[in-house]
């Protein structure tokens, strides 16, 4: 990479290229030396990468703006093609809807006005555009209030740009909208957290020219529906959240002590920065954490880092990237700040298992997931003991059930003897550990039984060795097996032997799947005896989940059993009952219902490529066609006579050319019809599945929920443990200086309020139909009326449909 391009990249950090200076300063003038020897014979790429730094290093953007500055005083036109060039991506960012590009570009219009670059009215001009469209958003005569989330993007956009160039525009902009913009304009506009490097530069840059931005344009917003309902504006409402979506949900972990050295609005720049880098290294872990550690600020920022990466970890409905790059960002982190950070997340960890209880399902699930992966890399280290307590609570007491899903995705990731050291100074918790035994096989010689199903067993085993084809082992079920022993032991039998060959490991399992895939359609070709195969799966591998899980995904796969076997055999009676005391059933449910969700995504991406592909084969066949056109209207000289037609070599290849591009079309065209049908196809299973889905939650909360009940405190105040805390005292999640233990640990093996085994079974349950229809509500809305025409009935229970609509986000009145 040129040399100025890693001053560009690297200025204001620590590297080689600024050698021991860190004075931002010194590296202004640096980078600006080398800019202007390199703007005489490539100032398109400088404008060009100047850009993408700034778009990529938001939080270097104070630094990017002094340097245009300095540029601009020196070259005007420089200085207007990157103002044009900005418009021109900000209207674009506008225009598909990129909220990032739109939010980052506007803090660097507020740093260029600050270097004089941009005019004030400019920038005024853009924020008044924004209020005026938000204004008319919300009017319920001229706009369409539906779409405020779009209105608050727009307003959060301009209170979010006022650190960075506050001082400049209050004598030109509106007084502050804002408790922290206040104390804001109070304090000087003075903020630790925003490098001001162009006063540095001040009396220079006050000679600079100021360029016009001109006008933009706010996209339009749909109209309201015609026929007003709680569906349709319902399905609108969703649509606005999912085009203009909160950027934070703060998790406030830690007591405001830990902040108290960071300034409200510091807190919200420091904010900034991280989600900034965040998303723009999302795939280059190292490189995040690496920025992420050396922020432009001279406080320690360890605690709101943690909270800002947890916050978007745990991020309804879904966060913004996946799960697994918040992992690696942290052990990242901890690797960077052996000192600090560690400790800090120990801390986020303890406080979050305080209040379990209170975590959305969702929300738990992912915290289990993520340390489990956490602890794998650091030699599953973690003071086991403090929490060696929670045998004594209740099999169903959701710290309980944490410590034990821990346990058992850790053994995943390693081996169980390896787990099992790891609590060696909590020895008890061996108790939570899942079963170190392999599959249950029923059939096994070790037994030493010898009877008729266990011959069927070792002569399927026989022929599966004897690599027997697929044809003679079905003729040998129906002849010999199913007249003689009728369908339950054949499908036991079937099922086990194949599932034991493939047992060694998942590519044995994956093996026998696609290989004898015939040969389980043959013995469940409906979805009764799907749901009978999928018991007998669990039955095979009852002591490990992850094998149950896979298998029975794979199976889905291949199609051997559908969606809604696997919904039927998730309420079946056996699983009911773990609803609230194992992750099992809902691991299972969760796979699919996303493997459903992703067949529909991917049909819907293949269906646009090949769109597009079809625009691109129409247009290369009609050039082909108007080539061929042309040769065969051409007239020639043949031995002096004038010919139609060209040089008969070429206009053949050129038929043969044209030929081919039309037949491409063809092709083209009939994958995409095989593809829409395909997708028909799997939105009507879709929709199957979200109605048994509904169907069956409202089953079996109408048998358990409690008669009249209306809200969740009422289930948890119903039974709780003699030694229940008051439970209008909300719970403290102060931590202590000394080892960041929560105050009210219970460490010493004391019980707080328990509550009863069938109140913790409806709150489980209830909090899965909530994360179920938060997670899939763009798939669910489609449904919604056949929902509450089938299912959200007045006669469901009411903690039922208040947790759907939740979910949905429907106002719950009218649930």
């Amino acid at each position: 990479m040129s040399s100025w391009k890693n001053l560009l990249l690297r200025i204001g950090d620590k590297s080689p290229e600024y050698g021991v200076s860190s004075d931002h300063k010194d590296h202004i003038d640096t980078c600006f030396g080398a800019l202007r020897r390199e703007l005489d014979h490539s100032q398109t790429d400088v404008l060009e990468f100047l850009l993408t730094c700034a778009e990529h290093l938001p939080h270097k953007i104070p630094l990017y703006g002094t340097l245009i500055g300095l540029i601009n005083l020196e070259n005007e036109d420089f200085g207007k093609q990157l103002v044009e060039k900005t418009k021109t991506m900000f209207q674009d960012a506008l225009d598909t809807g990129n909220c990032n590009g739109v939010r980052v570009l506007m803090r660097l219009l507020t740093v260029m006005m600050c270097s004089k670059v941009l005019q004030p009215s400019s920038l005024v001009a853009v924020f008044e555009t924004f209020l005026s469209s938000a204004a008319t958003t919300v009017d319920e005569e001229k706009g369409n209030p539906l779409w405020q989330p779009c209105a608050d993007f727009y307003i959060t956009c301009i209170l979010s740009c006022l650190p960075w160039g506050g001082a400049e525009l209050t004598e030109d902009f509106l007084e502050d909208l804002w408790d922290r913009i206040q104390v804001l304009s109070l304090n000087g506009w003075k903020v630790e957290s925003v490098p001001r490097p162009h006063l540095s530069f001040e009396a220079q840059l006050v000679a600079g020219k100021s360029h016009e931005f001109g006008p933009i344009s706010c996209p339009s917003l749909p109209k309201p529906p015609s026929v007003p309902s709680g569906v349709s504006t319902g399905k609108q409402k969703h649509e606005a959240e999912l085009k203009y979506p909160q950027r934070i949900h703060r998790l406030n972990i830690f007591p405001p002590s830990k902040h108290e050295d960071i300034q409200p609005i510091d807190r919200f720049v420091m904010e900034e920065y991280l989600l900034d880098v965040l998303l723009f290294f999302n795939g280059c872990r190292k490189e995040c954490a690496s920025f992420m550690v050396g922020l432009p600020v001279s406080f320690r920022y360890e605690y709101l880092m943690a909270e800002t990466i947890f916050s978007q970890l745990l991020m309804l409905p879904q966060p913004p990237f996946r799960p697994v790059y918040y992992t690696l960002v942290i052990i990242d982190l901890c690797k960077a700040l052996p000192g600090a950070f560690p400790a800090v997340v120990a801390g986020a960890v303890r406080t979050l298992f305080e209040r379990i209880a209170d975590l959305d399902m969702e929300c738990r699930t992912r915290l289990i997931l993520w340390f489990s992966h956490h602890l794998s890399n650091f030699q599953f280290i973690w003071p086991w003991e403090e929490w060696a307590y929670v045998l004594d609570l209740p099999k169903w007491a959701p710290q309980r059930v944490f410590v034990q899903e821990v346990l058992e995705r850790e053994v995943r990731l390693s081996y169980w003897d390896k787990v099992k050291q790891s609590i060696e100074n909590a020895p008890r918790l061996e108790e939570l550990l899942p079963p170190k035994s392999g599959p249950n096989f029923s059939f096994g010689s070790e037994d030493g039984k010898e009877s008729n199903e266990h011959a069927l067993s070792g002569k399927l085993n026989s022929m599966v060795k004897g690599k027997s084809p697929v044809r003679e082992i079905i003729s040998w079920i129906d002849e010999s097996v199913f007249p003689n022993n009728g369908l339950e032991v054949t499908l036991r039998v079937i099922v086990q032997t194949l599932l034991n060959i493939g047992s060694k490991s998942f590519t044995h399992l994956i093996t026998v799947l696609e290989r004898y895939a015939q040969v389980f359609v043959k013995v469940c070709p409906d979805e009764d005896r799907q749901v009978m195969l999928i018991a007998e799966v669990s039955s095979f591998w009852k002591s490990n989940t992850q094998m149950t899980a896979i298998a029975i995904d794979r199976m889905m796969g291949y199609r051997l059993v559908s969606n809604l076997a696997i919904v039927r055999w998730v309420f079946s009676a056996e699983n009911i009952e773990q609803f609230h005391t194992s992750d099992r059933p809902w691991e299972i449910l969760r796979n699919a219902v996303s493997k459903t969700h992703n067949r529909i995504s991917d049909l819907r991406k293949e269906i646009l490529t090949i769109k597009k592909n079809i625009s691109s084969a129409e247009e290369a066949a009609m050039e082909a066609k108007a080539e061929l056109y042309a040769a065969e209207s051409k007239l020639t000289l043949v031995d002096g006579e004038p010919v139609l037609g060209d040089n008969p070599v070429r206009l053949n290849r050129l038929k043969s050319h044209a030929e081919k591009t039309k037949e491409d079309v063809v092709t083209l065209t009939e994958s995409l019809q095989s593809k829409e049908a395909l997708l028909a196809r799997a939105i009507e299973e879709n929709e199957a599945l979200f109605i048994l889905l509904y169907k069956s939650f409202s089953n079996v909360l109408t048998e358990r929920l409690p008669e009249g009940t209306r809200t969740l405190h009422e289930l948890k105040s119903a039974q709780v443990d003699v030694m229940a805390v008051d439970a209008e005292e909300p719970p403290s999640m102060e931590l202590d200086d000394e080892n960041q233990r929560s105050q009210n640990s219970q460490s010493n093996g004391e019980k707080k309020g328990v509550v009863g085994e069938k109140e913790q079974w409806c709150i489980t349950t209830l909090g899965y139909v909530k994360a179920f229809s938060r997670q899939y509500a763009a798939e669910i809305w489609p449904y919604v009326e056949k929902l509450d025409a089938e299912v959200l009935t007045e006669e469901t229970p009411y903690l039922f449909r208040a947790a759907v609509y939740t979910g949905l986000r429907r106002p719950i009145h009218e649930a």
